[in-house]
């Protein structure tokens, strides 16, 4: 296709800052104040103590309130300077002529093309008919097709998956024009018919539909004969991949398996005009070499396209996270576009949303802050931290810093280098599968200084994080439609899981030679690596959550005051830092768009983490570091049966496996539900003029009592599969008993 994009004279972007800006500031004066009045009361107290008892609970305590005193300190930095940014696709224009952009200054270059990475790992918890969806809905952008290439990367080595693309590519010769001639804004089949965007039936959206269904029936039975037989396949080329499963071809050991299931210069949809690119992907593999879990995927993927289209921009996305508007490449554009910020943009972030939460987000999956509120605060920054999906890379950015570009030994691995054969040709294809090699790696230095990094198990974050060290900038892009959807956990025990992973990960980071506090503050300043290391203080959170969690509870059983009376002045600093951070909290959560049943579902899931994924996260970093285990890389599984959906949409916690997760947090259950009853006993007893030292003990186990209902209800008033399993109960009650009967 031939043509160009031009722009009018004014920017395809702009930004503002919040106004809530000079609330945080002046918040942050006056909440920082108390916060040290409040630690000078906590260590005079320490220092004036004569009891052994009451001085190690005072310095338990302060140790406590020191973590979240600093946690608090560092979040700070998201609200120093919040910015808002809004692009402007519709400058976009294309005209006939040469295939150039013309950006509003007035500089020309060729229309970029678009290197799109799907990871997926196995097809029993990643269903391929859902990268088959993510990958058709990437497919049908409303951009150039020739200028679109999808690379798919199968980690789990499985026919069902490539027998999926296979099928996704016929598909897409009919999908592709349906929507460009329908003006088809939801391009991902299964939401397009299955959601409100298939109104108006037609004739012709009953046959796509009817293609649809057919091609998921076959997928489906594919993936649980999970072997392929000779007579599904009808073409040689394809038959040839397929052997390449034999015997000897297991998860962990096999060769590399690369194919072109579309090529742009050869294949064409109905009505004669090209397709995408898209090729199947997954790396050797083999006993000897380790095999770095995400970002390994990721950088085989980096090197295979580099051989076969070298494109300028990557976007990385998960299987399961498809495109929910046609537009995004252009608003990524408007960014990787302009002349002034350009030569140090690595990445464009869009916030990772999820489709099919309850009302209430009962696990907290979005993640408001984590992928809405701290982006905004970093945008005014560096930029925001890369979330793992939903993300545009400039390739540069992957080949060192913005001013000293790291140059492979290999010069076909070059970003400045231009692909000038068929993806297809046999001579890409040789050096495709030379790249793709496990031992490839171990001659350059990708993981440390090219690519995406290594060395902890979030590999996305890590990556971010250390592209803005070498000097790169990013940028949040959060239109008002979303770019992405995607799927969430609906079971707890799937979300500690994956939320453990990201644990021992940030450990990793604090821990290494790249620490947010000594490498990041070097090369980003204090406000920038402040902002990571809040993410890296999560695990560490878990030790002021556990204390505050068991000590005043078990104090108050034994009639100790830990906290002011009520006719003490400190007691009023006490509420006042309680009602501060959580109302501050709840303000930047509404003016967000959210709701107060998600923030309160919010900090419950922050309390159940802390005792949970944050508390074993801490363990499993601590024995891993000693060689005393051996961690991997959890994945999260997207299937679910009816009665498991039921119980998500009517907000029932799911707990139903006996994991060791769940003790600490019923074992606080049960202490906390004893400790406020016989608190309340006592007021009534004895009134609240002789418990006024113990009244913010008891309220403080009346706000984790009102936090654990999803547990008591789970440990008594529910028979079906989502129950707290028995053993973990006895479990509970009977190491409960030791610490209410040893105290």
């Amino acid at each position: 296709m031939e043509g160009q994009l031009t722009a009018t004279t004014t920017p395809l972007h702009s930004h503002k800052l919040l106004r809530r800006t000079t609330f945080n500031h002046l918040y942050m004066v006056v909440y920082a104040t108390a916060l040290l009045s409040f630690l000078y009361h906590h260590l005079t107290t320490l220092l004036n103590t004569s009891s052994t008892s009451y001085f190690i609970i005072s310095f338990l305590l302060l140790l406590s309130d020191l973590i979240l005193a600093f946690s608090w300190v560092c979040t700070q930095s998201f609200h120093f300077r919040p910015i808002r940014r809004q692009e402007y696709p519709e400058k976009l224009t294309f005209k006939e002529g040469k295939k150039q952009l013309i950006p509003a200054v007035g500089n020309k270059e060729l229309i970029p093309a678009v290197d799109i990475f799907i990871c997926t790992a196995d097809p029993h918890k990643e269903p391929p008919i859902g990268t088959v969806n993510t990958a058709l809905s990437v497919m049908a952008y409303d951009y150039w097709p020739e200028k679109i290439s999808v690379y798919v990367s199968d980690d789990g080595g499985s026919q069902a998956t490539l027998f999926a693309l296979m099928e996704a590519a016929k598909f897409a010769r009919h999908w592709l024009p349906f929507c460009r001639e329908n003006n088809v804004v939801e391009r991902c089949p299964q939401a397009y018919f299955n959601g409100s965007f298939y109104p108006n039936r037609s004739l012709e959206g009953d046959k796509m539909k009817t293609m649809y269904e057919s091609m998921k029936v076959r997928v489906e039975n594919a993936v649980e004969r999970g072997k392929i037989e000779e007579g599904q396949i009808d073409d040689e080329e394809m038959l040839e991949a397929f052997s390449k499963w034999t015997d000897d071809f297991t998860r962990q050991v096999h060769p590399t398996v690369i194919q072109v299931l579309l090529g742009t210069m050869k294949d064409k949809d109905v009505t004669g005009k090209s397709m995408p690119n898209l090729i199947y992907v997954s790396r050797e593999k083999s006993k000897i070499h380790h095999h770095r879990f995400k970002a390994g995927a990721l950088n085989t993927l980096v090197r295979v396209s580099a051989t076969m289209t070298n494109a300028p921009i990557v976007l990385t996305l998960d299987c399961d996270s498809y495109s929910n508007d046609p537009q995004t490449i252009k608003r990524a554009l408007c960014y990787f576009l302009d002349p002034e910020i350009r030569p140090t943009l690595a990445y464009v972030q869009f916030p990772q949303i999820f489709r099919g939460l309850n009302r209430g987000d009962i696990y907290f999956c979005e993640h408001k802050r984590l992928f809405i509120i701290n982006p905004l605060g970093m945008d005014g920054l560096y930029g925001p931290n890369y979330v793992g999906t939903g993300c545009f890379f400039r390739r540069r950015a992957f080949f060192g810093s913005p001013s000293s570009l790291i140059q492979p030994e290999i010069p076909e691995l070059s970003p400045d280098h231009a692909v000038n054969k068929p993806i297809a040709s046999l001579d890409i294809l040789e050096l495709a599968h030379c790249v793709a090699a496990c031992n490839f790696e171990n001659q350059e230095g990708w993981g440390t200084k090219l690519g995406f990094r290594y060395g902890s198990l979030v590999e996305d974050y890590h990556t971010g994080y250390r592209m803005q060290c070498e000097g790169w900038r990013s940028v949040f892009c959060n239109p008002e439609r979303p770019a992405f959807l995607g799927d969430s956990p609906v079971t707890l025990i799937d979300l500690l899981s994956q939320s453990k992973r990201w644990m021992n990960g940030l450990l990793d980071v604090l821990f290494s030679r790249y620490s947010t506090l000594t490498f990041g503050i070097q090369k980003m300043g204090l406000l920038m690596s402040f902002a990571y290391t809040h993410y890296t203080l999560w695990p560490i959170t878990s030790i002021p959550l556990t204390i505050y969690a068991f000590i005043p509870q078990l104090a108050l059983l034994n009639g100790i005051p830990i906290f002011p009376k009520i006719s003490d002045p400190w007691f009023l600093l006490y509420i006042f830092l309680f009602i501060g951070a959580n109302g501050k909290d709840l303000i930047e959560y509404l003016l967000e768009k959210g709701t107060f049943e998600r923030w309160w579902n919010a900090q419950r899931m922050w309390m159940i983490c802390g005792l949970s994924s944050f508390l074993f996260g801490c363990i499993d970093y601590t024995l891993s570091s000693l060689g005393i285990t051996v961690r991997g890389f959890d994945i999260t599984s997207k299937l679910q049966d009816d009665e498991l959906s039921k119980r998500y949409d009517q907000g029932t916690f799911e707990f139903g496996v006996a994991s060791p997760m769940f003790v600490p947090m019923t074992m606080a259950a049960i202490i906390n539900l004893v400790s406020f009853v016989m608190g309340l006993v006592g007021v009534f007893r004895s009134g609240v003029g002789n418990m006024e030292g113990l009244i913010l003990q008891i309220l403080l186990s009346g706000f984790v009592v009102s936090n654990c209902w999803p547990v008591y209800e789970a440990m008594v008033f529910r028979s079906d599969k989502g129950k707290m399993p028995t053993k973990i109960t006895l479990i509970a009650v009977f190491l409960a008993s030791i610490l209410i009967v040893g105290s």
